[in-house]
């Protein structure tokens, strides 16, 4: 066993001494879901307040509204009615850091990890690699409110996302732990 596996086992074991929640209701109950990046600097139960059983939150690379980010909120809805939605991106992410084509060429040189300095991004060179990644849109990003705007905008106008859920655009700040506003988000995802 790796020390990270013994570390999560050896959690897990003391969590579950002290475990009361095992009652907890299926649907959320705060009724509201989060969409927002799988960055380990962010802790959605913190910056929103919420703890076991209060609302849903789906994570992705950036938190974009992907398809797959879509379907988890209208079964959020449709099934465990939520009523209110929130998408969260944050500073200083990485999706901000390389387009498509970079993850391309990296992905065709080699599948180990790349590194990056001041220069850019370098593939250890290790093959194999696989040109399958130059055909993946990454959702990568430009800029935080921009793309927030777009992914409240994606959402709202999808065909299977009631016209009376509102949802909301903020922007996590990774030095001071505040949610900023996206004003043009926000006002796109109002019903």
């Amino acid at each position: 066993m790796t020390s990270v596996l013994n570390e999560v086992l050896l959690a897990n074991r003391n969590y579950a001494n002290d475990f009361d929640k095992g009652d907890l209701p299926l649907p959320p109950g705060r009724r509201f879901a989060i969409l927002t990046c799988m960055d380990a600097r962010l802790d959605p139960a913190k910056y929103a307040g919420l703890t076991e059983g209060d609302a849903h939150v789906i994570r992705n690379a950036g938190g974009r509204a992907s398809d797959d980010a879509i379907r988890s909120l209208v079964i959020s809805y449709k099934l465990l009615g939520t009523r209110e939605w929130f998408v969260i991106h944050h500073t200083d992410c990485g999706m901000e850091l390389f387009t498509n084509d970079i993850m391309g060429d990296l992905l065709s040189s080699s599948l180990k990890t790349a590194s990056i300095d001041e220069n850019g991004w370098h593939d250890c060179g290790e093959g194999p690699g696989c040109t399958d990644g130059k055909y993946i849109n990454w959702l990568t990003i430009k800029d935080q409110a921009q793309s927030v705007t777009e992914d409240v905008m994606r959402i709202k106008n999808s065909p299977l996302v009631p016209k009376d859920i509102p949802i909301y655009g903020y922007v996590y700040d990774v030095k001071s732990g505040k949610l900023i506003e996206v004003p043009e988000a926000t006002a796109a995802g109002q019903v």
